[in-house]
């Protein structure tokens, strides 16, 4: 049992593989995190206009 886990630790054949799944998973966290702060800037914006557009439709049939 020793000699299996003791070239299990020796073994470095999977380590590349591992540093590249890492990557792919800190790649993507950034990804989801950036479009989620870009949705929500964007939303914020768009609501923004609709609510000038909407107010300035108001101000329009009040003369």
């Amino acid at each position: 049992m020793m000699k299996i886990l003791k070239n299990l630790k020796l073994n470095k054949s999977g380590a590349s593989a591992a540093e590249y799944a890492l990557i792919v998973a800190v790649l993507g966290g950034l990804v989801v995190t950036g479009a989620s702060t870009f949705g929500t800037g964007l939303n914020n914006v768009l609501n923004d206009a609709g609510t000038a557009m909407n107010a300035e439709k108001d101000a329009d049939f009040s003369k």
